[in-house]
């Protein structure tokens, strides 16, 4: 795999989660949740893309997020659950990104807010203007995606360096 392919990575935010008397990390999806992750499932297989990887937080809703939305692909990439991922910051989900061999081309992140949503917007250096107007119109809802990408090494993925190809929510 060269790396001067354009790379892939779709931020995607985990789908609507209950709130039973659980911790956190525990919450399992809503029945909305469970609707919603399945059609960003079927959105996601649309793009065409095909997943080397995907990274999912270790969570209980994004870990059933991933579960839902995989079976509408028409191939399940490797899947990596990454504690690091839980409540991680912009700046920590790429410190993981960077870690990524350079074999995966293009890459599923299932994760939460803020961070998610930081990370879109951090690494969008440009983007297509009608995506940029929904997400910045409709920030980061449960069960969202973004769609950006780069050349280069993952490495070198820093602030800036990507392009926001696509966002969809499950309202769009």
């Amino acid at each position: 795999m060269s790396v001067a392919e354009p790379r892939r990575i779709v931020l995607f935010r985990h789908a609507k989660a209950d709130w039973p008397q659980v911790t956190d990390h525990e919450r399992p999806l809503a029945d909305r949740g469970r609707k919603d992750a399945a059609e960003a499932g079927r959105r996601l297989a649309d793009t065409g893309l095909s997943f080397d990887l995907a990274l999912c937080s270790t969570a209980t809703r994004t870990r059933e997020t991933w579960k839902l939305a995989v079976q509408e692909f028409p191939q399940r990439p490797k899947t990596v659950y990454e504690e690091r991922i839980y409540e991680a910051s912009p700046g920590e989900l790429i410190a993981v990104l960077n870690e990524t061999s350079d074999d995966a081309q293009n890459i599923l992140l299932i994760g939460h807010n803020p961070g998610v949503q930081g990370l879109a917007d951090i690494l969008a250096g440009s983007a297509d203007e009608e995506a940029r107007e929904r997400m910045s119109r409709r920030g980061f809802p449960t069960a969202a995606f973004a769609v950006l990408s780069f050349e280069g090494s993952w490495k070198t993925l820093e602030p800036g360096a990507a392009t926001l190809l696509d966002y969809w929510a499950p309202s769009d």
